[in-house]
């Protein structure tokens, strides 16, 4: 509680008494305390609480006579005409209060400090299109439309008049394009606070409009890039910013650039390629060119990572890019991370493992590279090894990178990559005892894993004594590594066979679908995940599974209303699941679809 200042003389125990009295809504007790104070104080805190208290027991003669007294003491404070046709509004003197309201209006000048404390007046009573016409008088006063624009823009969104709150922004922008990125900060406040979808169409209807009549207003086509970066829209982006490329070619395409370095970072694939195609098509002189080159890739390899699917022509191709791109800028420290991703295309996707290995070692023995790109690429080369069944030398690799970075992240992901290895051989114990001391890591990434796996061993290792099916199941994750899906398969039968029940059964099914998608049999996998869902429900991976079986049926089988039901379910059922963020944002999107 903030204390009012106290004059001397004046009791501490009234002042925490009338404080009591008004938090807990006994205003008649009060009323007496705050006027005995308000009389040895004329303390605008007392003020104000002694005219709530009067209101609030409809003491309407008694609330007006103290505003009239106080405007009396403050013949310049305005703000005290919003009190009185308060109370007369509250008395149900409408007439009377507007009238009241509009006295204030009139008295507005063009001083800010003034303007601002009456708008805040009426904007505490919660009286908004008052408030907004403090600040337009005060304007017409002032004769200048640039005034009070943000004020503005802040009243008319409280009182959900959009379309008012983005002609007073645009209005601003064409006048003083140099503060769009203020703009921008705004309104980014507006859109994420804000679940109205009225906002972000009210944004997108005044800028469509605008570009109409002024389609060469670059300040105006860069607010509508941001917002359709803002609506997760890239491919309009995208268009909008090559539009700009186009009519201002001496921009170098750096519009195009940022939306694609954004539709990258958000893992829309397809529109990033687009756009750094468009600049490595503009040809080397290009200040983006390299860059470009060097993120297309980046992005065809995190597609193939992201099980889109790729025919044997389009990996040819893809290999093919990557060698043409290293014979073009060479094999330097600046394209250290095509060769690593190379790397990992030819061991995991093309399985040329030695050829892999010779691309990293070439990273290992180059001159000028710095340790951190070094150690990286001893990762990827001992990734590259286990792949290829090389397991001691990748466990050498391991735990050279993780003495050399004991207190980093890459260290703590090699120790858990080692820790992964052992698991795989069937070293459980010490497996696990690295694994407990991975989950305290600083990385949430590399502690989730660690936990997961140890959890796994664990659980599994008091339920089967003698490790046999832990050991095929291992034996088949090794072989999932290793894109053997048919020996790993044929281990999870071999588990359910000799077992009538385990606690891998779940575990079983959960892998199967894995293997199922990324044979892109989703048929399987949608029946894989939907026994996992019904069988065990209550188990750890119930959420995993379903919020899977949502996006298979959403995304390949475009069976839209059984992933609503499965969005749904989660945000039902598993209401502390991590998953329930997203599960709401894509039930809403599937709603809204389906109307």
């Amino acid at each position: 509680m903030v204390v009012p200042f106290v004059a001397k003389g004046q009791s501490d125990g009234d002042i925490q008494s009338a404080e009591y009295f008004f938090r807990n809504k006994e205003y008649d007790k009060a009323a007496e305390l705050y006027e005995r104070l308000l009389d040895k104080s004329q303390n605008k805190f007392y003020y104000q609480q002694l005219l709530t208290s009067y209101i609030e027991l409809n003491r309407y003669r008694d609330a007006q006579k103290l505003v009239e007294q106080q405007m009396k003491r403050e013949p310049r404070n305005i703000a005290l005409y919003v009190d009185l046709g308060y109370v007369y509004q509250r008395d149900g003197k409408k007439s009377k209060a507007e009238k009241t309201y509009l006295k204030a209006i009139e008295k507005v000048n063009p001083d800010v400090q003034q303007t601002s404390l009456l708008s805040s007046a009426f904007e505490n009573r919660e009286l908004y299109n008052m408030a907004i016409e403090v600040y337009l008088e005060a304007r017409r006063k002032i004769n200048n439309k640039q005034f009070f624009v943000f004020e503005l823009a802040t009243l008319y969104e409280k009182s959900g008049n959009y379309d008012a709150m983005m002609t007073e922004y645009l209005d601003y922008l064409e006048a003083v394009p140099g503060m769009k990125t203020q703009m921008q900060v705004f309104l980014q406040r507006s859109l994420s606070q804000t679940d109205n979808p009225s906002l972000e169409e009210s944004l997108r209807k005044a800028l469509v409009s605008r570009l109409q009549k002024s389609p060469n207003n670059a300040a105006l086509l860069e607010m509508m890039i941001w917002f359709s970066v803002q609506m997760k829209d890239f491919d309009f982006a995208l268009k909008q910013a090559k539009a700009v490329d186009m009519r201002w070619p001496d921009g170098n395409a750096e519009q195009v650039y940022k939306v694609a370095e954004i539709a990258t970072t958000n893992q829309s694939y397809d529109v990033a390629e687009q756009g750094y195609k468009y600049i490595v098509g503009k040809g080397k002189d290009n200040p983006y060119y390299i860059q470009a080159k060097v993120r297309m890739l980046e992005v065809k390899f995190n597609k193939i990572n992201k099980n889109y699917s790729m025919s044997a022509s389009d990996m040819a191709e893809l290999i093919g890019a990557y060698e043409q791109t290293l014979n073009e800028l060479g094999k330097t420290p600046q394209t250290i991370p095509i060769m690593r991703h190379y790397a990992n295309v030819l061991a995991f996707y093309a399985y040329d493992v030695q050829k892999a290995a010779d691309v990293l070692y070439d990273v290992l023995d180059m001159k000028g590279a710095n340790k951190k790109d070094i150690d990286a690429a001893k990762l990827e080369l001992a990734d590259v090894l286990t792949f290829g069944g090389e397991m001691w030398e990748s466990a050498l690799l391991y735990m050279q990178v993780e003495k050399a970075n004991k207190n980093d992240v890459i260290g703590a992901m090699a120790k858990l990559k080692n820790a992964t290895l052992s698991y795989y051989k069937g070293d459980f114990e010490w497996a696990k005892s690295q694994l407990d001391v991975l989950r305290a890591s600083t990385s949430k990434l590399v502690a989730n894993d660690a936990m997961q796996l140890s959890l796994l061993i664990s659980d599994n290792m008091e339920d089967d004594s003698t490790f046999v099916s832990l050991e095929y199941f291992a034996k088949a994750d090794l072989l999932i590594y290793q894109n053997k899906y048919d020996e790993a398969w044929g281990y999870f039968d071999s588990i359910l066979a000799i077992n009538l029940s385990h606690a891998l059964f779940d575990e079983i099914l959960m892998r199967k679908a894995q293997i199922s998608l990324k044979r892109n049999d989703f048929v399987t996998a949608d029946s894989l995940l939907q026994k996992v869902v019904d069988f065990y429900g209550s188990d750890i991976l119930a959420d995993d599974a379903l919020f899977l079986l949502a996006d298979v049926n959403e995304n390949k089988l475009g069976n839209t209303d059984k992933a609503r039901a499965c969005y749904e379910k989660i945000m039902i059922d598993y209401s502390s699941s991590l998953y329930v963020v997203e599960a709401r944002k894509r039930y809403n999107k599937l709603k809204t679809i389906n109307k």
